[in-house]
């Protein structure tokens, strides 16, 4: 099968294209990630968006290219089903994406106050009330996920796209010393221990590129 390759913008700020690193290394396909300088205009306007995905990541295989998280998951779910990156039980793959489009069209107050930078730690970081709605919102989730399918992941044993999904809400947490307690915590802690998350996370605090306008503290 040919090698993949997988367009991505800043490792620090860009929590999309975390996503799509995370489920593209969750199907197992072989890839390469290239990177864009976020002097690109393209790249830049996208990441001052915050937006869902307009031009990365992007993931080239086999002549084509799919833009879009979910669409990138859809595909490589398709492509490898042996990578089990949905749940095998059909309630339980029906909630993966329920929460995973959740995460995707949603939380516009989150991503927009509390952006994606794992260079920095804000602690008392101000947290307004329609971010603070969001996080509520999201700990429920997660609450919900694991106490119904036991962890120590959203469901279950082995992780799944709604963790990929979810996982850059664990950094922004981090960064803004968002009070997190009991299973939400724990599962906060293996978000962070898993090891491509902890790959993608070194190499980001090696960036030396640092843009300003999302540097600015709310």
């Amino acid at each position: 099968m040919a090698e993949a390759t997988l367009l991505i913008s800043s490792k620090n700020y860009s929590s999309w294209c975390l996503r799509g690193w995370l489920i593209t290394r969750l199907s197992g396909l072989p890839f390469k990630a290239e990177s864009l300088s976020p002097d690109d205009p393209a790249a830049r306007a996208e990441l001052l968006l915050r937006s869902s995905s307009t031009l990365v990541p992007s993931l080239i295989h086999d002549g084509i290219s799919i833009w879009d998280t979910l669409a990138i998951a859809e595909y490589l779910n398709e492509l490898r089903p042996e990578a089990g990156m949905l749940p095998t039980d059909r309630h339980a793959r029906a909630r993966c994406r329920s929460i995973s489009g959740e995460m995707h069209s949603g939380f516009a107050a989150l991503r927009s106050s509390l952006p994606m930078n794992l260079h920095a730690h804000r602690p008392g970081f101000a947290i307004w009330s329609a971010a603070r709605a969001d996080i509520d919102r999201i700990l429920e989730i997660w609450e919900d996920c694991l106490a119904t399918w036991n962890g120590p992941f959203l469901f279950g044993e082995r992780l799944s796209v709604a963790d990929a999904m979810y996982a850059p809400v664990v950094t922004r947490f981090l960064t803004y010393d968002v009070a997190v307690s009991g299973r939400a915590a724990d599962y906060c802690q293996r978000i962070m221990a898993w090891p491509d998350m902890a790959e993608w996370v070194a190499s980001a605090r090696e960036e030396p590129q640092e843009i300003t306008e999302l540097e600015v503290e709310f």
